[in-house]
C-alpha cells in the first residue's frame, strides 16, 4: 500500500516549483527595500565560502600629482582596497504533517487542499518574518543584518566587520530633527518644514557627483507628513517604476528628487524613521543552494509524521555606508 506521506510529498514539492518565483516576489511586494533591491539586480547568488567578501574602495590612490617635465613622479603603493564581511545568516519554515492527518485527508481533494493551505500559511510566514529582519538591527539570534543595523540609529557601529569609530569613512549619515545637520535649532516637523528643513539637507549630505539616494521608505507618520507636503505637486509612480507588481502590493510611492519615496509601514519599518538609501551599495546575497529551496523530505524517527523544510541562507551587505542615510526624531 503507498504511503500517503508520499503523495503528500509530490504535492507540495510540485506545487512549490510551480510557485517558488510567486512566493519569492510575495516578498518583494511586502517590503520596499526588497522590491528595490530586486528591482535594480541588487540580488547576488554565492556557491559558498566561510563569509560573504564586500569588495570595499575606501580612499583616493595617493599617487596623483601634477608634473612639469623632468619631475619624479609619486609610484608609491597606495592602500586603496579592503573588504566588509559578513556572517552567512540561515532561516527555514517547514511543512508538515502528521500520519493521522494524512490518512484523514487521503481522497484526491482533501490531500491537495491539505497540502496547499500548508504551504501558503508556511511562505505567508516566511515573508513576514524576512520582511522584518530586513528593517532588524540584526540583534536576534542568527538574525540577518536590517537598515537599523546598517543604517543605524547610533553612531560608531560595527557593520561587516568594520568600525565606523575607528574608520570614519564607514560611518552612516544622521539627520536628527533635534539635531539637525545644518545645525542651528531643533526642527519641528510638520508639512511645512519636513521637506525643506529635514530631507534637503540630508539628502544633498548623500550626493555625490551622481552618487545620490534613489530609494527612501518612510514609515506612517513620515510618509503622511511628507504626502501632506506635495499636495499641489504629487507625481505617484506606476507600476513600471517599483515592478509589475507595486500596485498589488501597495507600494505606491511619491517622487523625491528622482528617489521613490515608499510607504512601508507594516514591514518592519521602526516608527517615525526615513531610510535614505542608495541601493547601488546595498545588495540581498543568498546562497545558491539555499534560496527558498525545498529540502528533501524528512521523516521523524520517533514519530509518525513527514516533515518538509524550506530553507534560505544569506545577508544584506553594504559597500558604503556613508552613502546611507537615516532621519529620525
Amino acid at each position: 500500500m503507498t504511503s500517503p506521506n508520499a503523495t503528500f510529498t509530490e504535492l507540495v514539492s510540485t506545487t512549490f516549483r510551480k510557485h517558488k518565483k510567486t512566493y519569492a516576489d510575495n516578498v518583494s511586494n511586502n517590503n520596499a527595500f526588497y522590491a528595490a533591491a530586486m528591482r535594480k539586480g541588487r540580488k547576488r547568488l554565492e556557491d559558498g565560502g566561510l563569509t560573504i567578501a564586500c569588495g570595499l574602495d575606501y580612499a583616493e590612490n595617493g599617487t596623483f600629482q601634477r608634473y612639469s617635465g623632468y619631475d619624479a613622479l609619486n609610484v608609491t603603493a597606495s592602500d586603496v582596497i579592503s573588504s566588509a564581511e559578513y556572517e552567512w545568516k540561515q532561516a527555514a519554515v517547514h511543512i508538515t504533517a502528521s500520519g493521522r492527518e494524512l490518512r484523514i485527508n487521503s481522497g484526491d481533494s482533501a490531500i491537495v487542499s491539505l497540502a496547499k493551505k500548508r504551504l501558503e500559511n508556511a511562505m505567508r510566514t516566511f515573508k513576514n518574518n524576512i520582511s522584518s529582519d530586513l528593517y532588524s538591527d540584526g540583534s536576534a539570534a542568527n538574525q540577518i543584518n536590517g537598515l537599523q543595523s546598517i543604517v543605524s540609529d547610533a553612531a560608531n557601529g560595527t557593520v561587516g566587520g568594520i568600525s565606523s569609530s575607528s574608520f570614519t569613512f564607514w560611518e552612516r549619515t544622521l539627520q536628527s530633527a533635534a539635531a539637525p545637520i545644518q545645525g542651528g535649532g531643533a526642527v519641528t516637523l510638520s508639512k511645512t518644514t519636513f521637506e525643506d528643513d529635514f530631507m534637503l539637507p540630508l539628502y544633498t549630505e548623500l550626493t555625490r557627483g551622481s552618487d545620490k539616494p534613489d530609494l527612501i521608505p518612510m514609515s506612517n507618520e513620515y510618509y503622511n507628513m511628507f504626502e501632506s507636503s506635495q499636495t499641489s505637486l504629487k507625481r505617484y509612480t506606476t507600476d513600471a517604476d517599483l515592478g509589475s507588481n507595486s500596485a498589488n502590493a501597495g507600494l505606491i510611492s511619491l517622487k523625491y528628487k528622482g528617489a521613490d519615496v515608499v510607504h512601508d509601514g507594516g514591514s518592519g519599518i521602526p516608527a517615525a524613521h526615513a531610510y535614505f538609501l542608495n541601493t547601488d551599495f546595498l545588495e540581498v546575497v543568498c546562497h545558491r543552494d539555499a534560496d527558498m529551496d525545498e529540502e528533501t523530505e524528512m521523516r521523524a524517527i520517533n514519530q509518525d509524521a513527514c516533515v518538509i523544510p524550506i530553507l534560505w541562507m544569506g545577508n544584506v551587505t553594504c559597500s558604503n555606508r556613508s552613502l546611507q542615510g537615516v532621519a529620525k526624531a
